[in-house]
């Protein structure tokens, strides 16, 4: 389901932001946040992986909440954590609010506060391939050749904000 730019900004404000650092989740939002990557990445994909992989202390997270519910998120790694440039990773919505444009959402609030941050530096992502045109239409462009991770076939991702 395509969504214009005007439907996106519409379910955004639909539901309530929080963008927090590790150390400001309360207990309950860890939970609930590592459940819903859990659900959509290791139960959904069938992908045993390190979901706790020691990097959530170092990100902020980007929460999409619906009725006090997460149903979207994205981790924010700043440069040199995982890769040289900033990342955005471990984006997922909840397997029952989608097709409701809330990738775009999410992906929209977690480009918002890096480019508020450093309007011209790089943003990197690990896209799963057939991922690759939702984030294209985002502004990043691939680079390398595809690779497998986890099972899962990938592709890096670039936006370089200074360029467009």
């Amino acid at each position: 389901m395509a969504l214009d730019a005007t439907t996106a900004e519409t379910i955004s404000c639909a539901l309530s932001w929080r963008i927090a650092a590790f150390d400001e989740l309360t207990g309950r939002e860890v939970h609930d946040l590592l459940s819903l990557r859990q659900a959509a990445f290791v139960v959904e994909q069938t992908c045993p992986f390190p979901e706790i992989d020691g990097r959530d202390p170092l990100a902020r997270h980007v929460l999409g909440l619906r009725g006090g519910e997460i149903v979207a998120c994205a981790r924010l790694l700043p440069a040199g954590a995982k890769r040289t440039a900033r990342s955005i990773g471990r984006v997922a919505t909840a397997r029952e609010a989608r097709g409701l444009g809330l990738g775009r959402a999410v992906m929209a609030q977690a480009l918002a506060v890096l480019l508020a941050e450093d309007g011209g530096a790089p943003i990197e992502l690990s896209a799963q391939a057939h991922l690759e045109r939702f984030y294209a239409s985002l502004g990043f462009r691939a680079f390398g050749t595809p690779y497998d991770e986890d099972g899962i076939s990938h592709i890096d991702m670039r936006l370089d904000p200074g360029k467009r």
